[in-house]
């Protein structure tokens, strides 16, 4: 098979989606259902638009459910590796992580790592506001590091969703926005900086961050960061997924190399017709081609 590898899909195993309802998310971030989910139903999608495997992770909100952030991480992650096992070349894992629990999530990186073989981890832009540069997770940084992890970033609602939603689908553009909040604290905390053994993958084409990046790095002068934001964001890798054309991709592609960018469907909360629309319009415009090579060297699948 010759198809793409998708680093941005997601599923929804049952216990995850009995986890979300029990704790009043039958509506993640203002989206309409939970989406059906399946691993069969999910290869068939995969089939029909062109995907040889695809990266499963758990969507927003994540796993930090109440008190059952550990368990919870442990059961979606071996529901992942089933998939994996069960659907051999189709499935690829980026686990879950129990954050803000240090302890436990070093517990969960050393059982991913060695029992559950993952491709990588998936991390929520923030866990009760604890954003990713937030100098309480450096231990799990460096173990990441020490591993060579990959770290694919996923956005969920802000802090403050409630009052700059308006009511509306945070996916639609709160999600841009906490993707860009997450990175840049990830740069200027010097996450990024201190951590060369980790690829990074940013969703959604960037979300804002080329428009800002200029901005950003005058001000990293002013606060005196030591860090070199261009030179980070440059070296960090970005999925297609949702809708960087005609305009979003151009900005990007000013900010990375061609080589850093994967493909990405967001489904099953992109549905199929969209996920085909989207593959199509990046297949005119000669985008899709590389991208399969770009996603075999990052994941060690050459």
């Amino acid at each position: 098979m010759t198809g793409l590898i998708d680093v941005h899909a997601h599923f929804v195993p049952d216990l995850y989606r009995e986890a979300l309802v029990r704790h009043g998310h039958d509506q993640p971030d203002g989206f309409p259902v939970i989406p059906e989910w399946s691993a069969e139903e999910h290869v068939a999608v995969m089939d029909r638009v062109g995907i040889e495997t695809s990266m499963l992770s758990i969507s927003s909100p994540g796993i930090h459910l109440g008190d059952e952030g550990p368990d919870l991480a442990r059961m979606v992650n071996e529901e992942g590796r089933r998939a994996v096992v069960d659907h051999a070349g189709r499935f690829g894992l980026f686990a879950s992580l129990p954050l803000p629990d240090v302890d436990a999530t070093m517990a969960e990186i050393a059982h991913c790592c060695d029992h559950l073989d993952v491709d990588g981890f998936a991390l929520m832009t923030h866990v009760d506001g604890i954003y990713l540069g937030d100098a309480a997770l450096d231990p799990v940084f460096a173990e990441l590091d020490r591993r060579r992890a990959r770290v694919f970033i996923h956005p969920t609602s802000p802090p403050c969703w409630e009052r700059t939603a308006h009511g509306r689908p945070r996916p639609m553009i709160e999600f841009l926005f906490d993707t860009t909040r997450a990175v840049v604290d990830l740069v200027l905390s010097g996450t990024i900086a201190r951590h060369p053994g980790i690829d990074v993958i940013v969703p959604h084409a960037g979300a804002t961050l080329p428009m800002v990046a200029d901005r950003v790095s005058v001000f990293s002068l002013l606060l005196d960061s030591g860090v070199d934001v261009l030179a980070d964001l440059g070296r960090l890798h970005y999925d297609v997924a949702g809708f960087p054309l005609p305009r979003q991709l151009d900005a990007l592609l000013t900010m990375v190399p061609p080589e850093h960018l994967h493909y990405g469907s967001d489904h099953p909360f992109t549905p199929e017709f969209a996920v085909a629309a989207s593959r199509e319009r990046l297949a005119e415009t000669g985008t899709l081609a590389p991208l399969r090579a770009n996603t075999e060297r990052l994941l060690d699948r050459t």
